[in-house]
Parts: C-alpha cells; structure tokens; sequence
C-alpha cells in the first residue's frame, strides 16, 4: 500500500506505476549490493524530465566509509551531475528508509520528492523512530511517499540478513 504524499493529494494509477517503475530499478540496485556483501538497499535520483541523475547503493563495506550508504552516494553523483546541490526539482527513490544521516542530507538538497520503499523500525528517520522532515529543525518541507514496492523491499532485506545469519551459524 502506497502512503499518500504529505499535502494529501491522492495518487493517480500513472503516478503509482511510476513510482513502482523506479523504485523497481532501486531494487535491482540493491541487489547487486547484497551480491557483494553490503546491506541491500539502493537510491535513484529521477529528473523532472525523467532521467536518472545519480544513483548507488550500499558501499561501507568495500569503501570502509561509514557515510556510504545508497543515498548519499545518489545524492553526491545527482548533485556532481546537475552540477548544482540544489536538487528541488528531483524525486529520490529508496528501498528502504533514510536514516538520520540520509535524511539530513535529504533535507539539505532539498529535494523534491522523497520515495522509500520498507520502513526501518530500528534507524528510519523519516517516519518511523524519527521524523526528520516534519521537525521544527527542518528548514525545507519534504514531500514523502512511502511504502512502494514495500512487500518486496522488506523480503530482500529478510532474505538477506536470514542467508548472512545462516553463514555466520553454519
């Protein structure tokens, strides 16, 4: 189920396809990060004109770098790519939710549109443990949707902490 966006307004058939469609794309991007060993998630920055301006996935494991997660490295490549860290007019697609660091920085390039796929109980900042966006310290009125393609985001987080357990215990 597809969270409406903050205003309220109600999604149209062609606008939670499209929603789905990228946030299908940050899926595969997640995937390739757990066939490497990082945490499944990946991010997508989408031009008002519909093409991809930045994009990641995990690396803090092979980058040894605690800032490298899927959005940051989407974020610094968009911003690399439009040249300018502005990115109002740009949508995010995340498969799964920010974390206080992300959302920060989510918030600092004020983005357009942010669009995450499962809810992090443990470290989300947008909605679940924190709300970042909604806060008195957020300068820039963050539109979100969440919950797109949620079903199969989660799964891939499931399947892919249950094979590292299974490792680990084997």
């Amino acid at each position: 189920m597809i969270e409406r966006e903050a205003q309220g307004t109600q999604l149209t058939s062609e606008q939670a396809a499209e929603h789905e469609y990228w946030m299908d794309q940050a899926r595969l991007l997640a995937l390739e990060a757990g066939a490497v060993g990082e945490i499944p998630v990946g991010a997508i920055v989408v031009a008002p004109q519909g093409q991809v301006v930045g994009s990641g996935h995990n690396r803090k494991e092979r980058d040894q770098d605690p800032t490298a997660h899927a959005e940051m490295l989407a974020i610094r490549a968009a911003v690399r790519y439009l040249g300018d860290w502005h990115l109002n007019q740009c949508r995010l697609y995340v498969t799964l939710e920010p974390c206080p660091m992300c959302a920060g920085a989510i918030i600092q390039a004020r983005l357009g549109l942010l669009v995450y796929g499962a809810s992090d109980p443990k470290t989300g900042a947008i909605r679940s443990v924190l709300n970042l966006p909604d806060s008195p310290c957020s300068f820039h009125r963050l539109k979100v949707i969440a919950g797109v393609r949620e079903p199969e985001c989660r799964q891939m987080l499931k399947d892919w902490f249950a094979q590292l357990r299974s490792l680990h215990n084997g």
